[in-house]
This record gives C-alpha cells, sequence and structure tokens, in this order.
C-alpha cells in the first residue's frame, strides 16, 4: 500500500494532488478553513476527500475520470485522413456523407466533423471569392467618382504663397 507522502512526491496530477494534500493537511491538525484557503477548495471537497481515503486509502484520491470512447478507432480515422487527402477542398455534407456510409457513424453536432477536419490538417474556414452582395456596377462607379476626386483634388492644392 502506497504512503500518502509517497503519493504526494510522485504524483504530478493536479486535481489528485490537490487530493491528497487536503488530505494530508487534515491529518496534520489544519482546519477545513486553513486548507481552504490555502488550496482554492471548497470545504465539500475536502471532505469528500477525507471520506474517499478513509473508505478506500490512496485509490479514493485517484482519478478515476479517463474521457468517453470516441466514435471512430485510430484506424478508421487514419483511413478517413487518408481519404480527406486525396482532394484539397471537401464540403462538411461530402465528409458526413462518407462518414455515414463507411463507419455508420453520425455525429450530433457539426462541430465533430470540425474537429477531425483539424486532426487531418485541414482549414474549415469558409472563403469566398467575392462578396455575395456585390453590385459590380457601384463598385466601378465609386472607382471613377474616387478617381477624378483624387486628380481634380490634385490640381486646386495650393503650392505655397
Amino acid at each position: 500500500m502506497e504512503t500518502l507522502e509517497k503519493f504526494i512526491h510522485s504524483n504530478s496530477h493536479p486535481r489528485e494532488l490537490k487530493r491528497a494534500l487536503a488530505v494530508q493537511m487534515s491529518q496534520r491538525g489544519h482546519s477545513y478553513r486553513e486548507i481552504r484557503d490555502v488550496l482554492q477548495v471548497s470545504v465539500g471537497f475536502i471532505t469528500t476527500c477525507n471520506k474517499r481515503y478513509d473508505e478506500v486509502g490512496i485509490e479514493g484520491l485517484r482519478s478515476n475520470y479517463w474521457g468517453t470512447q470516441g466514435y471512430l478507432s485510430t484506424q478508421q480515422k487514419q483511413e478517413l485522413f487518408s481519404w480527406l487527402a486525396q482532394k484539397d477542398c471537401w464540403t462538411i455534407e461530402e465528409i458526413v456523407a462518407h462518414i455515414e456510409s463507411e463507419y455508420e457513424v453520425v455525429y450530433q453536432s457539426q462541430q465533430s466533423y470540425y474537429t477531425l477536419l483539424q486532426q487531418a490538417g485541414f482549414s474549415w474556414k469558409k472563403s469566398q471569392p467575392q462578396h455575395p452582395g456585390k453590385d459590380l456596377a457601384q463598385v466601378e462607379e465609386k472607382k471613377l467618382k474616387s478617381q477624378s476626386y483624387w486628380s481634380s483634388g490634385a490640381v486646386k492644392l495650393p503650392l505655397g504663397r
């Protein structure tokens, strides 16, 4: 059985370390208020840590959260990335359809597809060759107007007195 002191010195996980320090300080007679102020945790956190340590020991201080399992395996992601590398540009609809047909996976959020694109080294920023509301006649009129303004303004500048 690992001692609390050894656990503290060998642990680099911040949450586990805070739990262990809370228990250690409590065992050394520090008040919950002192522990709360030093570690910047709640009194409930300290109580829970002490309870878990008393019931389970060091294992009660360890993190049990390891995240969720992804829908695509590492191999499936590599296959997807190889497929994506075949072209320079994709639409999100094409990617959604491919993942659904090949892997029978449908993500609830489009952010998941964007994350896959980012992992594959793609940028998902939308670009447009020109503004969709651009009126070419207005642009040309403004160019002509500003050209005449600057050329007529240059003639009217005083040269000095």
